[in-house]
């Protein structure tokens, strides 16, 4: 009896990934490497040389405010989808490895009670998250 976890069924063939996944995945990929990193030090550079422009000290900080509030909030739900995903995948390849070893317990328990008991109490381990 194969027993999946939702994530791994969703992934049952073939790229079945919604736009938005594929989108976070390449968002991920591109905030994650040093040219981010110098684009959003440049907005702030940018920002800093701005000040002359400005009639307002306060709206000069509110703008740099707002800019990065928004910015944070959609790259923190997206690096959240991502590290979900991330450990759905972890947590599927453990359950396989967990049923390949529960199930060599069982084909090596015929005359032993105890590696039967261990491949049971792995099997109902694998279950965990299901029931939780």
């Amino acid at each position: 009896m194969e027993r999946r976890s939702e994530a791994a069924r969703s992934r049952g063939g073939g790229d079945r990934r919604s736009p938005f996944d594929r989108f976070v995945e390449q968002a991920e990929l591109r905030v994650s490497q040093a040219p981010f990193f110098f684009v959003c030090a440049g907005i702030v550079v940018a920002w800093l040389i701005s000040l002359p422009w400005w009639t307002d000290l306060k709206t000069w900080q509110v703008a740099i405010h707002t800019v990065a509030s928004v910015f944070t909030l959609l790259l923190v739900v997206l690096l959240e989808n991502s590290s979900r995903r991330a450990s759905e995948a972890a947590q599927e390849k453990l359950n396989v490895i967990a049923e390949a070893l529960a199930a060599l317990l069982a084909s090596s328990a015929f005359d032993d009670s105890e590696l039967r008991t261990a491949a049971e109490r792995l099997r109902e381990a694998v279950g965990l998250e299901e029931r939780h």
